[in-house]
């Protein structure tokens, strides 16, 4: 036998639903709050360093939640959670300061960048796990928090490639040096050079 819902309790959990929505929404649009007011440091930077603001965005809202106080942890501080030698590394003076936060963060997102061809899964494994971590593994190592990380933030930033397709130089088979973002572009000039046809 099924129990029933009298009119009460039917009333007290239509209640505490709309508390929890009401709760929830008010939380939401706190951090849409914050997120507006550290949009202009986020677009500055994006901009100097040539790095997505979504992205930054993405990290900062997986990282601290616009928390520009928080602290991990494992000492990792800030809105994007910078730990103290990477802050030392990108000149960071003070970890808790947002535009000071933001500017090494971003700084050593461009040097993963670099350093990873612009792949966003790994750009991030690197960014959660160090670089070092990727290095033993071969590759995003096999941690659960890293992989729920990669996930995160690639919900709201789901792009193979961080600022599009990574750049590729070859030579061509006349000479030529080619600079192309097309991953199929050298395969097809080979079959048109077999062909006759390059």
């Amino acid at each position: 036998m099924k129990p029933k819902l009298t009119r009460i309790g039917r009333g007290v959990l239509f209640a505490c639903s709309f508390a929890l929505a009401f709760f929830l929404s008010g939380q939401g649009a706190e951090r849409e709050a914050l997120k507006q007011k550290y949009d202009p440091i986020v677009r500055s930077y994006a901009l100097k360093y040539n790095v997505p603001a979504e992205l930054i965005h993405s990290i900062i809202r997986a990282e601290s939640n616009y928390d520009s106080q928080a602290v991990s942890p494992k000492g990792a501080v800030g809105l994007m959670q910078l730990m103290p030698e990477t802050a030392s590394q990108y000149g960071v003076k003070d970890r808790f300061d947002p535009e000071d936060n933001i500017r090494g963060g971003v700084r050593f997102l461009k040097d993963l960048c670099r350093l990873f061809s612009n792949n966003t899964k790994m750009v991030l494994a690197a960014y959660n796990a160090g670089q070092e971590a990727l290095k033993k593994y071969n590759g995003i190592p096999p941690y659960q928090e890293t992989i729920d990380y990669i996930q995160k933030v690639m919900e709201s930033y789901p792009r193979a490639y961080i600022g599009g397709l990574p750049v590729r130089k070859f030579v061509a088979p006349d000479g030529r040096m080619v600079f192309t973002n097309d991953p199929f572009y050298h395969l097809n000039q080979k079959v048109r050079a077999s062909d006759g046809q390059f």
